[in-house]
């Protein structure tokens, strides 16, 4: 899984693929770019063939050779064995979007299978039968996203608001605002019972903020019929979020944002050229979970805007892990955590091949992004819970 992989992309799904046959599968942590030690069968080398992807076949001596290498306490690489494959599901409306999400982009093109799942199904407690949830491009304030200000003339934006108030009507819910809380604590009590959850660009500060303010209504009249809560802002409970705090809200419901969290202007101001950010360098025997997260044949990856591209550092919670950052700018890219037995993974930006993404623009062709560095920290988070991780020490 180094630079000399053809399609670093369709090898995670190839490794999926195995473990979904109950085929041995160990990830080599920082071996060679975190490549995958396979078990040699007839099928699964008709595979990586068929699927165009680089691989090697060695014996069993030179297999026992590099895990010694591996094991040697001396060098920052491990062997984690994977177990099961995850069971996964998207959190994505059923109906089309002017917009495309990256991670079904990759799931799709890994060959990885997933599930959609949305409101119903959330409030109807099927949560449980998946391992990983993603959430998608989303807004969990009840806010249609912020779209307001320029979209509210949209056809899609009126059939999306006419959609999600009958869904919230349909679920005994008064306002959409109430069913998007719903269904975020409900997501909330998954991950603390033990799930794994992954979340990009809106779905990840519009989440820590509806779940830190459950108990005070922060949407104005033209999201729920009636005023915000003019003291909402003083009313917050930080302690309730995974991963941000002292934030201050965008109570402005022309304004294409929900807080100060998020570091998208000071991503503008850089420009491009300068946009980009590095992925922390963790040990591999220490600290197995991190490492996994953050495996990759590229340790400066290219930046890429979204509705939330980074987060502000001075927000983030000390507990947070930050996994990948724009030092110079002040911002975080990539963050992860614990709440109660489960573990979370926020990635800021829309689309890590397509710069700046618009609503409308056409969904990015991964193949001609076979490598792409950005799309394999996704790809990562979705293996992540089928390791058995050794227990870290302390």
């Amino acid at each position: 899984m180094d630079e000399t992989q053809a399609n670093h992309l369709k090898a995670y799904g190839l490794a999926f693929w195995s473990l979904q046959r109950e085929a041995e599968v160990q990830w080599l942590l920082n071996y060679r770019g975190g490549s995958f030690l396979l078990e040699d069968f007839k099928e699964i080398e008709s595979e990586l063939v068929i699927r165009g992807i680089s691989f090697e076949k060695i014996n069993d001596t030179q297999a026992a050779s590099i895990l010694l290498e591996i094991s040697n306490p001396e060098v920052n690489m491990d062997a984690i064995k994977l177990e099961t494959a995850p069971k996964i599901a998207v959190y994505s409306p059923k109906s089309a979007q002017p917009w495309d999400d990256a991670v079904t982009l990759v799931l799709t093109y890994a060959e990885i299978p997933y599930d959609v799942i949305y409101d119903d199904e959330i409030i109807d407690g099927k949560l449980h039968l998946y391992d990983w949830l993603h959430l998608h491009h989303e807004d969990f304030t009840g806010q249609y996203g912020k779209f307001y200000g320029s979209y509210r003339n949209a056809k899609w934006y009126q059939d999306q608001v006419q959609e999600f108030e009958e869904t919230a009507n349909r679920l005994g819910f008064a306002k959409v605002s109430e069913l998007k809380l719903a269904v975020a604590l409900r997501i909330k009590e998954y991950t603390s019972g033990g799930g794994f959850m992954f979340s990009m660009c809106s779905g990840t500060d519009s989440y820590d903020i509806a779940i830190s303010s459950e108990n005070v209504d922060i949407c104005e009249k033209m999201f729920d019929g009636d005023p915000a809560d003019p003291l909402a802002q003083q009313k917050i409970e930080f302690d309730k979020g995974f991963a941000f705090e002292n934030y201050k809200l965008s109570t402005n419901p022309m304004e294409y944002e929900f807080s100060d969290i998020d570091g998208t202007n000071l991503h503008s101001r850089a420009g491009q050229k300068q946009d980009f950010f590095t992925l922390f360098n963790f040990s591999a025997k220490w600290d197995p979970v991190p490492t996994m997260l953050c495996q990759n044949h590229e340790k400066i990856i290219k930046g890429f805007m979204g509705q939330t591209t980074s987060y502000n550092s001075k927000y983030i919670k000390p507990e947070v892990l930050i996994l990948g950052e724009s030092k110079g700018l002040g911002t975080a890219r990539y963050i992860h955590g614990e709440f109660g037995k489960g573990q979370w993974t926020f990635y800021g930006g829309h689309d890590p091949e397509d710069y700046q993404h618009f609503v409308g623009d056409p969904p990015t062709d991964l193949n001609l992004h076979p490598n792409s560095a950005g799309y394999r920290l996704i790809l990562n988070n979705v293996l992540f819970p089928a390791a058995k991780k050794k227990k870290q020490k302390t």
